[in-house]
């Protein structure tokens, strides 16, 4: 049986930590191709609304103190917005995204590129991943997701990259294709070991299920309405939790636990499938797992 990651007091003092991010403005957004439910190419967008929303959660980041760091969008590549799924940085190494779809391929090597020129070492990937969209770190340990966008053989390839524990979910409804829809880390930088999490339950199969309950006892379980406009797509300092506006339920679970719940209006983007953790690549910096992985060499 594994040892628990988490199992905090139900209200416990929050402390936010410095984050640093990648973003990327949605200049060229807009829905021109349909590879998630919420796509609907058939229904115009509006790319300055999109542009607008997504600046004011640039500006949020930017009044809590994050150092954010920007890619240039590029033309005819309209879900590059989408940052978390260009790739998953840990350890100073960046493990680079290989769609699965046509249309976003392209993205995973305009990302590789912007690692190299940020000095990260660049792990290519052999397997498809889409990056932070399918894997998150808790604690030590990195969550990955599979059933629809991530092979499972890529959890393997991650682990070997970064000598961490992996754990795999299975996800199994369309509509949460990423992990990051459906679970939100809210303790990214755990204290003593505590770490934390809410998730959809309905987003699992039982097994996935299964780990999560152990692992995560005090989680938070997020509504059905809440998730269904990504409220779990949220993006956590360990106190400062910025999510979908209109997720009051999961406002009000935040506050129960101490957390500090900043609502967006991403609703623009929504129609691409994508919230505020899908706008947010975490940057993070180099900690333990580095002495850890060239111990494993």
């Amino acid at each position: 049986m594994s040892t628990p990651i988490a199992a905090p007091d139900a209200v416990a003092d929050r402390t936010a930590t410095k984050r640093t991010i990648l973003m990327c403005k949605p200049t060229f957004y807009t829905v021109s191709y349909r590879i998630n439910p919420w796509m609907h190419p058939e229904a115009p967008t509006d790319t300055s609304k999109a542009v607008q929303q997504w600046q004011r959660l640039y500006d949020v980041y930017r009044e809590l103190g994050y150092d954010i760091e920007l890619i240039d969008p590029i033309e005819g590549l309209p879900d590059m917005v989408y940052a978390a799924n260009g790739g998953f940085v840990l350890d100073g190494i960046a493990y680079g995204a290989k769609f699965q779809y046509p249309e976003r391929q392209p993205e995973g090597p305009a990302y590789m590129d912007w690692f190299r020129g940020a000095g990260l070492e660049v792990a290519e990937p052999a397997e498809t991943n889409e990056g932070e969209g399918d894997f998150l770190l808790v604690g030590d340990v990195i969550l990955a997701g599979t059933g629809f966008r991530s092979d499972s053989t890529s959890h393997e390839e991650i682990a070997r990259i970064y000598g961490r524990e992996v754990v795999t979910l299975k996800l199994i409804n369309p509509s949460f294709y990423h992990l990051d829809t459906a679970v939100a880390v809210l303790d990214p930088e755990p204290v003593d070991g505590v770490a934390n999490i809410a998730y959809l339950e309905s987003a699992f199969d039982e097994p996935s299920l299964a780990i999560l309950r152990e692992r995560f006892p005090d989680a938070i379980l997020a509504t059905e309405e809440d998730a269904a406009i990504l409220g779990l797509n949220s993006y956590s300092d360990g106190y400062n939790v910025v999510i979908a506006a209109r997720a009051t339920t999961f406002a009000e679970q935040l506050r129960e636990r101490g957390y500090n719940p900043i609502g967006v209006d991403l609703s623009e983007l929504l129609l691409g499938g994508g919230g505020v953790k899908c706008c947010t690549l975490d940057l993070h910096p180099i900690g333990t797992g580095t002495s850890r992985r060239q111990e494993q060499r």
